[in-house]
C-alpha cells in the first residue's frame, strides 16, 4: 500500500472524476471473486471506483479491507463510491497522475 500526500490525493481524485464504478458491492459484501475483479480492474486500470450498493453503513471498513487485500491505496471515498488506486508493476504501462 503506497502512502499518498494530499496533493497526490486530490491529483488521483480529479482523474476519477469521469470514471465509471467497475466494480459493486452487493447483497453479497466482498467475497473473494470481488477481490479478484478488483485486483484485474487495478491491473488494467490503475485507478478505479467501486460502488457500494449494500452495506453502506460499512463502507468505510470494507473499502479499507478491498484496498489491503488487493495491496491497493484507497484515495477517498465519496459518497457510496471508492476511489482507489494501485500503481501498475510495469513502468511502461504506468499512467502519469503526478
Amino acid at each position: 500500500m503506497m502512502e499518498l500526500t494530499s496533493k497526490q490525493r486530490k491529483m488521483l481524485e480529479k482523474a476519477a472524476h469521469t470514471l465509471e464504478p467497475v466494480v459493486i458491492v452487493g447483497q453479497n459484501g466482498v467475497t473473494p471473486s470481488l477481490e479478484v475483479k478488483v485486483a484485474e480492474s487495478l491491473k488494467a486500470h490503475e485507478l478505479i471506483k467501486v460502488r457500494f450498493n449494500e452495506f453502506k453503513e460499512e463502507k468505510r471498513e470494507l473499502a479499507e479491507e478491498i484496498a489491503q487485500k488487493t495491496d491497493a491505496t484507497l484515495v477517498r471515498i465519496i459518497g457510496n463510491v471508492a476511489i482507489l488506486y494501485k500503481e501498475s508493476e510495469d513502468s511502461e504501462k504506468r499512467r502519469k497522475f503526478f
